[in-house]
């Protein structure tokens, strides 16, 4: 049911814009609207704050569905569901979560992550940003870039250092997580980056705190455990970029196969040669098994196990395929693939980021290692 509605949403509302708002590059405001109708963007808050609180297969398959037709807005669902709503309703205290779970479920507010620094990407504990308590309340500083939903937010989630607090593991930074909202004084968001591919999910450059003071309360979470917050909720968020992944890899083998079908060479449909139809079998088989892999780890997530392989494998997957699939889908089509008057081209600028945002595929595959070696 959850895959056929938002099929159609997607078909419906996303399939005859996608294309002239990618070219505009802005934030397709009345599509996020209508989805939030659809509670889309409640999906992981649970009723009692306005949610729709659906599991995790069901939230992978929205991604998934909306992906399959613009990575964009796929991106922007995922990041304020995964990144934003799921922590503040998995850390957040009963009064943070009364405050801002029921805006962002009906899309009055967007959410997004900050804990990217010039200095702290992949080496996610090498955050500069501060954060001291001075009073009753917390004065950050410091700058955060790359910040997906970041020109939208109305509220962000943001990863500074507390020194002088002591923490569980003392070989790690005191970070700290706090729920900043957009109007604070002191705080600047930067202009849109410009990106090679899913143009209308908007990037901020950065986000700047000079002396922006927050109430004490504000602190997400126990002061001092921010790293490891960081890390419980890139491990299930991991799960919707896997979803994305499989999503795009599937508009680029229906737009392989269909147009493989249509050309003709040589007197006969290019599909009727073996090398393209083993360029079609390979998409297709990857995709499958990226696609079980997603739905495993989202599975073994609503059973409270944890996920750190799992879903590094299955973002592995999603990420690599995206990737392959839309590389022999181009491939396939040959020139008129290269040339904006074909859907492919902007699939194949949008699979790309997939291999990268939220852990690169060889962080990835660090984090697989780093579990498949404890103990031993």
């Amino acid at each position: 049911m959850i895959r056929q509605t938002v099929r159609e949403f997607a078909e419906k509302e996303l399939a005859p814009r996608v294309e002239e708002a990618e070219e505009k590059g802005e934030f397709p405001r009345e599509v996020i609207k209508k989805a939030a109708e659809l509670g889309f963007l409640g999906a992981v808050i649970p009723p009692e704050y306005g949610g729709s609180g659906i599991d995790s297969i069901s939230a992978a398959i929205l991604i998934e569905e909306l992906s399959r037709v613009w990575a964009s807005v796929g991106t922007i669902v995922h990041v304020h569901n995964s990144v934003a709503c799921w922590p503040l309703n998995h850390f957040g205290t009963e009064e943070q979560k009364q405050k801002y779970l029921p805006k962002l479920a009906t899309g009055e507010m967007i959410g997004a992550f900050t804990l990217t620094e010039p200095e702290a990407g992949s080496d996610a504990s090498n955050v500069r940003t501060t954060a001291v308590l001075d009073g009753d309340g917390w004065v950050i500083n410091g700058s955060k870039q790359w910040i997906t939903n970041g020109i939208v937010a109305g509220v962000y989630l943001v990863f500074a250092v507390t020194n002088g607090v002591e923490v569980s593991d003392p070989k790690r930074k005191p970070i700290s997580v706090f729920i900043v909202d957009r109007d604070t004084p002191g705080l600047k968001v930067g202009k849109p980056e410009r990106k090679m591919g899913i143009h209308c999910s908007e990037t901020a450059k950065s986000l700047t705190f000079e002396d922006v003071r927050i109430p004490k309360e504000n602190v997400l979470g126990k002061v001092g455990e921010g790293y490891k917050i960081g890390m419980m909720t890139l491990d299930q968020a991991r799960i919707g970029i896997a979803a994305q992944g499989v999503g795009v890899a599937q508009a680029a083998f229906e737009l392989a196969l269909e147009y493989s079908k249509q050309r003709v060479q040589f007197g006969q449909p290019i599909a009727r040669f073996q090398a393209i139809q083993w360029m079609l079998a390979e998409m297709a088989t990857e995709i499958e098994a990226a696609r079980l892999l997603t739905y495993k780890s989202a599975y073994l997530k609503d059973k409270g196990v944890r996920i750190s392989k799992e879903a590094a494998m299955a973002k592995l997957a999603g990420g690599e395929i995206a990737v392959k699939a839309a590389n022999l889908a181009l491939q396939i089509h040959g020139g008129y693939g290269y040339i904006k008057d074909y859907p492919i081209e902007r699939v194949y600028r949008d699979a790309r980021i997939i291999a990268i945002y939220e852990g690169t595929n060889e962080i990835q595959k660090l984090r697989i290692a780093g579990e498949l070696l404890k103990g031993r």
